[in-house]
């Protein structure tokens, strides 16, 4: 990965305010389950709820948020999401401080940040090309995509250590500040964001169907999407169950948790150093394939996860998913960023990330459903497996035969 991607003052910026909101994000992850499970005793399918609400917004939004983010300055859009989601994470541990925390106000919060995060989601997805140049996109987004590593391990670990030392309320509410702090920084940004141009007759529906129409006419966007659909639905799945599992089934303190999570989740962190050099290796499209059947195997594997030394199948399950998962995101992010025009950035994104979003509220309520009917353990062996079959749309498309992506793919090129 080129170094000198840092030099540049802007993006070093915006590295850093991710960097911050990711960490606090995760802090939130863990801590949110734990908050449920531990001190509002919620049953299996009402802690599956908590991750319903807070990607329910992809489903109602994604696709709006795309074809407005492309008609808008996308640094503003930070700034505003990240200040919002600083004042609902606050409100938690002050209704905790009077006694008067519910899971409602969980709910409720969850919700209205997960409006915020498809904003700021799709928006940061679409800055980085107004940014920075054409050659300096991959290493900017693995940059980008470490810090997803960073906040797994640093987050996890330290999330359920502060649950178990100032309680998951309060470690909810460093998150909170977080986010203030990574406004914070995104303000500082000095580079100009030229306004992008509108249309001359704005038509929402037509400019929505444009990014769909791109998307799933491309050869190579459409399977990436549907596979990233079939992952993230048995992800949140699996997810939607996995503190419970933990803390009902293996017994485990939630230290231990975070620990055995940031252990496994280190193989993100060498996966945002080495996917440049490995899919220059390789071909990026070769990567792609075995990046995401190593994430169906991997969700597979924390189905064998049991009390004593079977806690190793967890933190390896761990180890390989962050491994694979950071992988398989710089490349999809970066093929992506190549074939599409800059006009379109926005919406295909948005497209991209309601396809696979879109299906995690849905997953999570599948979790608490099959939890609840057949265990927790049956339920993840169900999620891996599925997820690990979801691969099946990269292998019967152009991937299959392809070494590196072509820049120049068109919708129009053979639909594999």
């Amino acid at each position: 990965m080129s170094p000198s991607i840092l030099r540049h003052p802007d993006f070093r910026r915006l590295w850093i305010a991710d960097l911050l909101s990711q960490l606090g994000t995760r802090l939130s992850m863990i801590a949110i389950p734990l908050l449920a499970v531990l001190t509002l005793d919620a049953t299996t399918f009402e802690v599956s709820l908590l991750r319903t609400c807070e990607t329910a917004a992809w489903l109602l939004l994604g696709l709006f948020a795309g074809a407005w983010v492309d008609r808008v300055r996308c640094l503003p859009v930070l700034v505003f999401a990240d200040l919002g989601r600083a004042v609902l994470f606050g409100s938690i541990p002050v209704a905790a401080l009077f006694g008067v925390l519910t899971l409602t106000q969980l709910y409720v919060v969850l919700v209205l940040t997960g409006v915020l995060s498809v904003l700021f989601d799709v928006a940061h997805s679409s800055y980085p090309p107004r940014l920075l140049e054409p050659d300096q996109l991959l290493p900017g987004n693995a940059k980008l995509a470490a810090n997803h590593s960073v906040g797994a391990v640093v987050g996890a670990g330290a999330g359920g250590v502060l649950v178990q030392w100032i309680g998951a309320a309060v470690t909810i509410g460093v998150d909170a500040l977080s986010f203030l702090w990574s406004a914070i920084w995104l303000r500082s940004i000095r580079t100009p964001e030229p306004r992008p141009v509108k249309p001359e007759r704005p038509n929402l529906r037509r400019e929505i169907a444009d990014g769909m129409r791109y998307v799933f006419g491309h050869p190579l966007l459409r399977p990436i999407a549907l596979n990233t659909a079939a992952t993230m639905l048995f992800q949140a799945a699996a997810g939607a169950v996995m503190i419970v599992f933990l803390v009902r089934e293996i017994h485990l303190q939630p230290s231990t948790i975070g620990v055995l999570s940031m252990i496994g989740l280190a193989g993100a962190i060498v996966a945002s150093g080495l996917t440049e050099k490995i899919s220059t290796r390789y071909g990026d499209a070769r990567t792609l394939l075995v990046s995401s059947t190593g994430i169906g195997v991997a969700f597979t594997l924390q189905a064998l996860t049991g009390p004593g030394w079977q806690v190793s199948w967890y933190v390896l399950a761990t180890l390989l998913a962050g491994f694979c998962i950071i992988v398989s995101y710089i490349l999809q992010v970066s093929i992506r960023q190549r074939v599409c025009p800059p006009e379109l950035q926005g919406r295909v994104s948005a497209t991209m990330s309601f396809v696979g979003w879109g299906a995690a509220p849905l997953g999570s309520l599948l979790g608490g459903l099959l939890g609840t009917a057949f265990g927790l353990r049956a339920t993840l062996w169900i999620a891996g497996l599925t997820s690990l079959a979801g691969t099946a749309f990269l292998y019967f498309s152009p991937f299959r035969t392809l070494r590196t992506v072509p820049t120049t793919v068109s919708p129009t090129e053979s639909r594999g």
